[in-house]
């Protein structure tokens, strides 16, 4: 049966990506001085204050001076250098409370001569491809994220004049009763705005620069329903508007809520929680599945209990879309991929400084060199089941 499915995206100025950025900022600024560093870093951000609290292990120098100026640059990148904006770079005041990771974690966490590196945490975690887009994303959650890009892109190279750090995005996708995307059905944009840029400008420049450019024509259609900043006013916005925290969009960072998730955050947190590095592995596999033509969509998920190398169980779900059996499909990847937290580290190459590039836009889908989880270098491992 035919059925309509929607997804949202935010763009980076949005509260609790100021969050999300600080701390990732923090891990990169960590694992440059020390590849090795244990980080399981929170912020929280509300109208001019920046908490930033949890547990590190680290040989960089992490002061206060330090951690205040990494955050400093995190949110002026991001735009909040305006005092228009209440939320400033230049008028802030930080809390910071960060201590050393358990000594009982770190136990069953640290590799020795004994035992290989276990997991830093119990855990569900899933990945997921289909072949919707070129990325491998399902559709309305690509499309979200391509609008806050081009809602971000506008406001920085100054296309659109007079609009504020913080949005969001929402696609709704008809799909068929083949299970292909056919139209959009609605499309949802909501912008912060200068206090004297009227609702009627920023419809227009909404719908002219950011919308149209993005959605596909073949997918629009006198039907499409454009719903733009539909309170009629934007303009108190970023963490004055509403309270931001790390780890609070874990369905944007992830699949729109088209596949299942394991509920752990990413940011803020090093390669030895499987909560980022096994989702990452996850999404990996299952591009590798789909991109080698062996099912048009796939879900993996990997269980871990805290301190054990490897996983406590794997899954594989083609939903009827594999040309050979799911659990054909779970042998190969058993017998290909190793899946301990080791593993998967040094096959993605996860120690180096490079999370802070994840946080904005969805953690998958994306291009370039730091995300080795994208890459479909493995796919020759599944044609031969073809």
């Amino acid at each position: 049966m035919s059925f309509v499915f929607s997804s949202e995206s935010v763009t980076k100025g949005h509260p609790d990506k100021v969050a999300d950025f600080i701390s990732d900022s923090l891990v990169d600024f960590c694992l440059s001085a020390d590849p090795n560093s244990r980080c399981a870093i929170e912020t929280s951000v509300a109208n001019k204050s920046v908490f930033i609290y949890g547990e590190v292990t680290t040989k960089a120098d992490l002061t206060k001076e330090n951690i205040m100026k990494v955050a400093k640059e995190a949110i002026a990148s991001i735009g909040y250098t305006q005092k228009r904006f209440i939320f400033n770079v230049d008028d802030l005041e930080f809390h910071i409370q960060l201590n050393k990771q358990s000594a009982d974690i770190a136990l069953g966490v640290d590799e020795n001569e004994n035992k290989e590196q276990g997991a830093g945490d119990q855990g569900i975690m899933f990945g997921f491809a289909k072949d919707d887009t070129p990325n491998l994303l399902p559709l309305p959650i690509f499309l979200a994220h391509e609008l806050t890009k081009k809602l971000q892109e506008v406001r920085e190279n100054r296309t659109v004049f007079g609009l504020g750090p913080d949005g969001k995005s929402q696609v709704s996708v008809l799909y068929d009763d083949n299970n292909q995307p056919v139209e959009v059905t609605a499309v949802v944009i909501s912008t912060q705005h200068y206090e004297e840029k009227t609702l009627e400008e920023v419809k227009k420049d909404i719908l002219e620069h950011v919308i149209k450019p993005v959605i596909p024509e073949n997918l629009l259609t006198p039907n499409t329903k454009y719903y733009i900043n539909p309170t009629g006013r934007f303009v108190i916005g970023g963490p004055v508007g509403d309270s931001g925290l790390t780890g609070r969009k874990i369905i944007v960072d992830t699949y729109g809520g088209f596949a299942r998730h394991g509920g752990g955050a990413f940011s803020g947190k090093d390669a030895s929680k499987v909560d980022r590095s096994a989702a990452y592995m996850a999404r990996y596999i299952a591009k590798q599945v789909v991109a080698s033509k062996v099912a048009k969509t796939c879900e993996i998920q990997l269980a871990y209990a805290i301190g054990v190398a490897e996983p406590v169980s794997i899954y594989v779900n083609t939903f009827g879309t594999g040309v050979v059996s799911d659990a054909k499909i779970q042998e190969v990847l058993e017998r290909n991929f190793k899946l301990t937290p080791k593993g998967i580290i040094e096959k993605l190459q996860l120690k180096r400084p490079i999370f802070k590039q994840t946080v904005n836009n969805g953690h998958f889908g994306k291009t370039g060199d730091a995300f080795t989880w994208e890459k479909t270098d493995s796919i020759d491992i599944f044609k031969h089941l073809l």
